[in-house]
């Protein structure tokens, strides 16, 4: 089994900023603090032969994402483009976020790096990383002379 190590000033950060917009605490320039910024979710699972990202990105083509990998490091990136506004219509609420987005997680050592596979479809991104078989430890006898 592998252990991810926890990181809870991460998770602090990642918490202020996801509401800091709500708190009236924006910093950055005018057009970043016009629309708050965007993070999809994503839950991650394993099973006995691979782990599965599985990230939610409703309206967002699959040109528009990219997936990396470097130094064990997952790397999930994209935009979400903002629809083109009709002459002839109003809105009276939008609460839709819209831009670029990045979301990266650690890998375990044992998964196989050359073997991932991605694929979007209804505005989920499923994202496959198979395991590597564990080494065997081996008896191997050795001649005493």
């Amino acid at each position: 089994m592998t252990l991810i190590r926890w990181t809870p000033f991460r998770e602090l950060d990642d918490i202020f900023a996801r509401y800091s917009p709500f708190l009236g605490h924006r910093q950055g320039t005018a057009e970043e603090t016009a629309q708050p910024a965007w993070t999809p979710v994503a839950n991650i699972s394993e099973t006995e032969t691979e782990y599965l990202i599985k990230t939610e990105l409703p309206e967002v083509a699959r040109e528009d994402v990219k997936v990396t990998v470097d130094d064990g490091v997952i790397m999930i990136r994209g935009e979400r483009r903002k629809e083109a506004e009709q002459k002839d219509e109003k809105f009276h609420r939008v609460e839709s976020f819209y831009g670029s987005f990045a979301r990266s997680f650690r890998l375990p050592e044992d998964a196989d790096v050359a073997a991932i596979q991605a694929e979007s479809k209804n505005g989920v991104l499923k994202v496959r990383v198979p395991k590597q078989p564990a080494a065997r430890a081996r008896t191997v006898e050795v001649q005493v002379n």
